[in-house]
């Protein structure tokens, strides 16, 4: 009887491991970042999300009211326009943040070498590109720590703290696991599909300033010609509307800093 017994213990401590694991292994509820564009020029409606994003302090973009616009690109591999994304961006004395993959940092350290040297941030957009949500923490963690050193091996960027995911997917577990190794998710919402068919310089330009707010996070992808030969007009176009470009720094610390201190 005592046997049969031990048998049925150890036969629920198993299940209870295993369903512990699987837990762990797989967040439940994942989300693939979306939402319906507008052309009325405010900040789009995403739904549920909103709330979840600010309970785990990730952003999409500054609601503040202020006419401002934070570029950011994302970087998974080189077609030979960054560096006159760069040259564009330099020209306007325009920050920006770059959100980088491991074998873009392998294959381009000049490139971020560059980044960094020209005071843009770079973020992690992890080493190998993985869907985050369905991976352990501690493979989460790898993952963003092995990119963070190879940038690390070849800029003066010693740190990173702000995390794009692959793929644009996301869980409340994966949000709460990147706070806890210290990174804050950054989103957009403004984005086209600029990765694919390359349609000229004007279906990019148009596709970004028919929908530019205050407060726009912009995501571009460096790869696009389009966004290369467009970048320079688009800039010049939101100055005269009166944007100005901001880093996520200063998004970050003016949501974190009491207004006295802040100064607005």
């Amino acid at each position: 009887m005592k046997y049969y017994y031990i048998m049925a213990l150890t036969f629920v401590l198993v299940l209870l491991t295993f369903a512990a694991e699987a837990d762990a292994s797989q967040p439940a509820g994942g989300y693939g970042w979306g939402f319906k564009k507008n052309d009325d020029h405010h900040i789009p409606d995403v739904g549920k999300y909103k709330q979840i994003l600010e309970e785990h302090h990730a952003y999409y973009a500054d609601d503040s009211g202020e006419k401002t616009v934070y570029l950011t690109f994302d970087n998974g591999y080189e077609k030979g326009y960054t560096d006159e994304v760069l040259d564009v961006l330099k020209k306007h004395e325009v920050p920006a943040a770059f959100f980088l993959t491991g074998h873009y940092v392998e294959s381009e350290p000049n490139l971020v070498k560059r980044m960094a040297e020209e005071g843009h941030i770079i973020g992690n957009h992890s080493y190998h590109h993985p869907d985050l949500t369905v991976v352990t923490k501690e493979k989460m963690a790898k993952e963003l720590e092995t990119l963070e050193q190879a940038v690390a091996d070849v800029s003066a960027q010693k740190e990173i703290k702000y995390l794009r995911p692959p793929k644009g997917m996301f869980s409340e577990k994966s949000l709460k696991w990147a706070n806890e190794l210290g990174y804050i998710h950054v989103f957009w919402s403004l984005a086209f599909v600029d990765w694919g068919e390359q349609r000229g310089w004007r279906h990019a330009y148009e596709n970004i300033m028919d929908h530019m707010h205050p407060g726009a996070i912009v995501l571009l992808h460096t790869v696009s010609s389009d966004n290369a030969k467009a970048l320079d007009k688009m800039i010049a176009e939101m100055k005269k509307q009166g944007y100005q470009f901001r880093t996520l720094d200063h998004l970050v610390m003016k949501n974190n800093l009491p207004q006295p201190i802040y100064g607005y």
